[in-house]
């Protein structure tokens, strides 16, 4: 058995402001550990295959936003991880697309593995138990099933869709595999009530957004359901391109497609009755530490917490405090006499709200985004591919930044219209091309680049290159930027 992990990397992860950005959102973010959520995803299954479970695990296929990519590319060389490939979406279309163009580039390169389709930002405590629910799903996709995994709750969730579940599928003669069920239908987020009556009845399951499936049966599904989707992904297939790690799907294809979600496009039609296949999708119920982390009460709750209740990361100072997240990135946090609240401060915002109040985080983004403001796009520390930097001082006429180059990272060949740049190196050497001349700048020195003078930076060394640039000019924005040469293809 070949198992190909497909990880959707599209979401904005807006409801976890200000820490999740527009350009750098949750799931390239180390919520809950050291590694980021995206991370966490691609190593999760880890060990999966063994002697008593045989079979093959491919590298991962990536699907991401075309502006994520140099993101989730350094994130596996962090891990020292190859993908099958990362598919870029040159526009965000959900779900059920982004499945669909991954399984025609898998059957267009002759492949027709069992797909895990996985989000990137969710967290699983519990990898023995994942396992477990992976390798039985396997089988019944293998047997040209549509399996999904339905989280069996642990409380009255009206935030989550519910799956309820039919008659049993035998699965296998280990008693550690969980049984999977057929699906009898899907619902809709309840309300309390209606969450409790699932709650107290069972045979109710969360839906979890994971799912199992052939690329063939998968398509198959597509064309009888979604013929206008498949059409369209299969243009922006025909149209896409290989650039480095990456496959650029064709732009303006994948403009006409419609956006879906895997569940409307096709598994809530599949159950319904006449639909003809209804015993061919599958639930599998999934008890092991599941949370898709979708607001800051979420990650209080599968964080760590003192004998208060209080979960905290950073410079933090707590007194009389109780059942609070107190996050800090910048500068110490302190409270008295609180509790039940959520805290995040970064360096260049802070979010105070009530623990049950915290779904209101993405109205927040909405007016940031209806005023023009740029604090729910970029952090002040911006990711670059070659590195990054950091806004330390604006003012008129003069901006300061504080850059850092990865060893054998360059910037662009560049130009500016509006701007001159003073380059002092703090630690490291930097690589100089300025007009025709190329020279090395190392530590406490300094170089100037007039204004309209072609120049680039680079990090010739081992060790990450640290310097201070400070602008001045009468137009300091990133877009007088003019390339004659990227090693990013930007």
């Amino acid at each position: 058995m070949q198992l190909q992990p497909v990880i959707l990397s599209g979401g904005s992860g807006t409801r976890l402001w200000p820490l999740s950005r527009e350009l750098y959102p949750k799931q390239f973010l180390p919520l809950t550990g050291e590694k980021s959520m995206l991370q966490e995803t691609v190593r999760r299954l880890d060990g999966l295959f063994g002697s008593d479970a045989p079979g093959e695990l491919l590298a991962p296929i990536i699907v991401c936003n075309e502006e994520h990519r140099f993101l989730v590319a350094e994130q596996l060389r962090q891990l020292e991880r190859q993908a099958q490939a990362i598919v870029l979406e040159p526009l965000g279309r959900n779900t059920a697309p982004a499945l669909t163009a991954t399984a025609l580039f898998l059957l267009d390169a002759g492949q027709d593995p069992v797909m895990l389709v996985m989000p990137a930002d969710h967290v699983i405590a519990e990898s023995a138990a994942f396992h477990r629910a992976v390798l039985a799903g396997a089988r019944l996709a293998e047997d040209g099933y549509l399996v999904t995994f339905g989280i069996v709750p642990s409380a009255a969730e009206t935030g989550y869709g519910y799956i309820e579940q039919g008659d049993a599928i035998v699965t296998g003669a280990e008693a550690a595999v969980p049984s999977a069920h057929r699906i009898a239908a899907f619902v809709e987020k309840p309300n309390l009530a209606t969450a409790q009556s699932y709650l107290s009845a069972g045979g109710y399951l969360w839906n979890s957004g994971m799912f199992m499936m052939k690329p063939s049966v998968w398509t198959a599904a597509m064309e009888r359901f979604r013929p206008d989707i498949l059409q369209a992904c299969r243009a922006s297939i025909e149209a896409g391109q290989r650039d480095q790690d990456f496959f650029r799907l064709g732009k303006d294809a994948f403009k006409t497609c419609p956006s879906d979600s895997i569940d409307y496009a096709v598994m809530e039609k599949v159950v319904q009755p006449g639909s003809g296949t209804p015993d061919k999708a599958a639930v599998l119920p999934l008890d092991a530490g599941w949370s898709d982390i979708g607001a800051w009460s979420a990650l209080w709750e599968v964080q760590g917490k003192d004998s208060d209740g209080n979960a905290v990361s950073g410079d933090v100072l707590l007194q009389s405090t109780r059942n609070t997240l107190a996050m800090a990135q910048s500068r110490l946090v302190t409270t008295v006499g609180v509790e039940d609240l959520i805290i995040v401060e970064t360096a260049d915002a802070v979010l105070v709200a009530q623990r049950d109040s915290v779904q209101g985080v993405k109205e927040v983004v909405a007016e940031l985004k209806a005023r023009g403001r740029s604090e729910h796009v970029n952090h002040r520390r911006v990711h670059r591919p070659w590195g990054t930097y950091e806004t330390i001082d604006i003012g008129e006429r003069y901006q300061v930044k504080r850059i850092t180059v990865n060893p054998g990272s360059a910037l662009s060949l560049q130009m500016h219209h509006h701007r001159a740049e003073h380059w002092v190196v703090v630690t490291g050497t930097a690589r100089v091309t300025r007009g025709e001349e190329t020279f090395l700048v190392t530590e406490n020195q300094s170089t100037y680049i007039p204004l309209g003078v072609k120049h680039r930076l680079d990090n010739p060394g081992k060790f990450p290159l640290e310097m201070i640039e400070v602008q001045s000019g009468g137009y300091l924005g990133e877009d007088d930027i003019v390339r004659f040469e990227d090693n990013y293809g930007r």
